[in-house]
C-alpha cells in the first residue's frame, strides 16, 4: 500500500488542493444558499471520488479502503448534483455520513501504516479531523445553513492542507523506496 500511495502521490496533494478550493470559495460566499452548497459539495465530491478511485488502480492488494471511499464520495456527489433542492438536514446527513466513514477509514490506515512509514500520523490526522466533523454536524444539525458552512468550509481547508502535505511526505518516501 505504501508502494501505491507514494507513486501516487501527486493525487493525494491534488485531493488536498481540491479540498482547500472549496473550503475557500465557500468561506468567500457566506451568503451561499443551501442549492448551491449542494452543488459546491456534488462536485467536490465526485472529484475526490474519482481521485480516490484513481489511486486505487494499479498493482497491490491492499486498496479496498480507496475504493470504499471513492465509490461513498461519487455516490455522494451524484446525489447531491441530482437532488439539488437537498434540505440542510439531509445535506447534513449525507456529509456527516461520509466525513464518519472517512475518518475511521483513515484512522486504521494510519494504524496499519505505523510501522511502515514515518509521520503516519499526517493521515491519522486528516481521518480525525473528518470524524469530529461528521460527529459535530450529527449533534448539532439545527445549526443553520451558514454555520453548516463554515464547519464545512473549515473542514476542507484543514483536511486539505493535511493531505497536501501527506502528498508531499510520500513523494518523499517515493524517492527513498526507489
Amino acid at each position: 500500500m505504501l508502494e501505491l500511495l507514494s507513486r501516487r502521490w501527486h493525487l493525494v496533494v491534488l485531493r488536498g488542493v481540491v479540498a482547500i478550493l472549496f473550503g475557500v470559495v465557500a468561506i468567500a460566499w457566506p451568503e451561499i444558499t443551501v442549492l448551491a452548497l449542494a452543488l459546491l459539495w456534488g462536485v467536490y465530491m465526485l472529484l475526490d471520488g474519482v481521485s480516490s478511485i484513481a489511486m486505487a488502480m494499479g498493482q497491490g492488494s491492499d486498496r479496498t479502503y480507496m475504493i470504499l471511499l471513492g465509490v461513498l464520495g461519487i455516490a455522494s456527489g451524484a446525489l447531491a448534483l441530482v437532488w439539488p433542492q437537498i434540505t440542510v438536514i439531509v445535506l447534513l446527513v449525507l456529509i456527516a455520513a461520509w466525513a464518519i466513514v472517512a475518518g475511521v477509514v483513515q484512522i486504521a490506515a494510519a494504524i496499519r501504516l505505523r510501522k511502515l512509514i514515518r509521520n503516519e500520523w499526517f493521515l491519522a490526522l486528516t481521518g480525525a479531523v473528518a470524524l469530529i466533523l461528521g460527529l459535530l454536524l450529527i449533534v448539532q444539525p439545527a445549526e443553520g445553513a451558514i454555520a453548516l458552512l463554515v464547519a464545512i468550509a473549515t473542514f476542507a481547508i484543514a483536511w486539505g492542507v493535511v493531505l497536501v502535505v501527506l502528498g508531499f511526505r510520500l513523494r518523499q518516501l517515493r524517492g527513498q523506496l526507489t
